[in-house]
């Protein structure tokens, strides 16, 4: 009778941690309605969409892994349940602490932050490889990467679908001189 109970009492603490523990999971990108947290721009169902579940269960989806950066800056990461990017070959949804990253300022990514995922250390390497580009890092790496965007792809960008997060004094200045020629005329 005693060895029925425990077998009861086991199986019930079983049951209550399994009901107890949340499972944060990558959800699907739907290219009509998401849209980039940070920047505002449509999240495409493609190599760079990241994406991270808050613990009380929200989700937010952003268009480059910067953007998600930007997040967790504003934000902080004390309250993220799981946080996810994409690789770069095929799409599969990966753990962000567990995915392999190339930092390039000249790999073309949506907001020009140049890093791409992978979902192994030797699909980097064979990235490096084709691209004749790059350094591997790791989610490790990432907390201390000096996050900036190429401006050079910005401003290229500027015209179709990118724009930068914040101005440099040098876009304000610029800015503030085409208002003057604007207002002189």
């Amino acid at each position: 009778m005693k060895n029925w109970k425990m077998g009861l009492i086991t199986i019930i603490i079983i049951i209550l941690t399994a009901c107890g523990s949340n499972k944060y999971e990558a959800v699907a990108i739907n290219e009509e309605v998401d849209i980039c947290v940070i920047c505002n721009m449509q999240v495409k169902d493609d190599a760079f969409a990241t994406q991270l579940t808050t613990k009380d269960g929200k989700n937010y989806k952003f268009d480059d892994i910067g953007c998600m950066n930007e997040w967790k800056k504003q934000n902080g990461t004390e309250n993220i349940g799981m946080d996810y990017v994409r690789d770069y070959n095929d799409k599969e949804w990966i753990e962000f602490d567990k995915a392999f990253y190339v930092y390039e300022k000249s790999i073309r990514t949506p907001m020009a932050y140049g890093i791409v995922s992978f979902k192994d250390k030797k699909s980097a390497d064979t990235f490096i490889e084709e691209q004749g580009i790059g350094t591997i890092l790791t989610a490790a790496d990432l907390a201390n990467h000096e996050w900036l965007q190429n401006e050079e792809m910005m401003n290229m960008d500027m015209s179709d679908e990118g724009h930068s997060h914040e101005m440099t004094d040098d876009s304000v200045q610029n800015h503030d001189m085409n208002e003057d020629s604007d207002h002189n005329e």
